[in-house]
């Protein structure tokens, strides 16, 4: 092992290995069925495969543009005005990045600086924090509560101050599976009336809401449209999280501040499944009928594990569910996730990884991103507890 002899101080000194490595490396150890990772275990649509294999036949191998491939950039301006009714402009108000994550960091990078504030609501998605503290910033975590997780708006505002920078929304939500309601929408346009406030909202799984509802996307509302950086990801809606493009929607004068830091970080997001994504966006069936497909693995999993202990909680939105598993044990989420891998074999994930004090509240969250035959056979092995 090659050790260093330089002192360093480091800038996350609390984030180390964390529970969902723990999980990964126990999940493989005993070859678990896995319930626990929020990405497809089913292949991607051939066709797009083929468009991206075109694309790099054709010659599509090098940068593109820093703000992305235009074609794809108009293409999206399109689809989002179709479906919100806001009008983005390909040349100043949107951005392909390299990962919604990418996204993200490009966006609080940007937007937040030393002594500002960010409010975020947790559990959240686990880099939210880390980031705004890497630009010497105070994140704000307000507490969503089980079983409903709903946003409490009068703790929001009393946690508003003249340093709030930012608020971070995501609907539908990572973990909980919920989704923003119109009352939720009002309030949110409410408190940030008359500020410089910067709304960042992490809209990954935009198509994949349930029962009917609409995806209630910043986008869809002027007061937050002109306040709000949108961020979505290809690889979430066509199940390639590995291809890594998502894209930034925002005005122009915080997209211009977004791509100072993009082109330094990424440049440009990988060409030939940006030349795919165009052609494949043509076809709005292919985004449409998500909710269609998630529903029904979502009720698959819900009736197979109907006969079992655990007191599944709604999903409105995403490809999670919780379960409640109190009605079995009293250990900590962390020890019994861990549990259900050694004696059960699925893996799942505990809700405290996505509180920064580790809350607990007996609640375990389930991926049903999953082949059927994973989702039947996981659930069998849970009715057995």
């Amino acid at each position: 092992m090659l050790r260093s002899g330089i002192t360093s101080t480091s800038k996350l000194p609390d984030v180390g290995a964390t529970i969902f490595s723990v999980i990964g490396q126990l999940a493989e150890q005993y070859q678990a069925i896995n319930l626990s990772q929020g990405a497809p275990s089913f292949p991607c649509d051939p066709a797009l495969r083929a468009l991206v294999s075109q694309a790099m036949e054709a010659g599509h191998n090098q940068y593109s543009a820093m703000p992305g491939y235009l074609p794809l950039r108009e293409a999206l301006a399109l689809k989002v005005e179709q479906l919100y009714g806001c009008r983005y402009d390909a040349g100043c108000n949107i951005t392909v990045v390299g990962s919604a994550s990418e996204g993200l960091y490009s966006a609080i990078s940007a937007l937040v600086h030393a002594g500002d504030e960010v409010i975020f609501f947790e559990p959240a998605f686990d880099s939210y924090a880390p980031i705004v503290r890497l630009q010497g910033a105070r994140p704000i975590g307000i507490k969503l509560r089980a079983p409903d997780f709903r946003v409490d708006w009068q703790e929001v505002r009393a946690h508003i101050s003249p340093r709030t920078r930012m608020i971070i929304v995501n609907t539908p939500h990572n973990p909980t599976a919920t989704v923003f309601a119109d009352e939720d929408i009002a309030e949110l346009v409410a408190v940030t009336r008359g500020t410089d406030i910067v709304v960042l909202s992490d809209e990954v799984y935009e198509h994949i809401v349930f029962d009917g509802q609409p995806h209630r996307s910043m986008a869809r509302y002027p007061e937050l449209s002109e306040r709000a950086v949108v961020v979505g990801s290809f690889g979430k809606t066509f199940h390639v999280t590995g291809w890594r493009v998502g894209f930034c929607l925002a005005p122009s004068e915080l997209t211009e501040e977004l791509r100072k830091i993009h082109q330094f970080m990424m440049y440009s997001a990988d060409t030939p499944m940006q030349v795919a994504f165009t052609q494949y966006l043509a076809d709005a069936e292919r985004y449409l009928s998500l909710a269609g497909f998630y529903q029904a693995k979502r009720d698959l999993l819900r009736d197979e594990l109907a006969g079992s202990r655990l007191q599944l909680l709604p999903s409105a939105g995403s490809f999670f569910m919780l379960a409640d598993y109190r009605a079995i044990s009293d250990e900590p989420d962390s020890q019994f996730v861990q549990r259900l891998i050694r004696e059960v074999g699925v893996s799942t994930i505990p809700m405290s990884a996505f509180y920064s004090d580790g809350t607990d509240q007996g609640v375990i969250r389930l991926s049903f991103a999953k082949d059927d035959d994973t989702l039947r056979a996981g659930a069998r092995a849970l009715c057995r507890i």
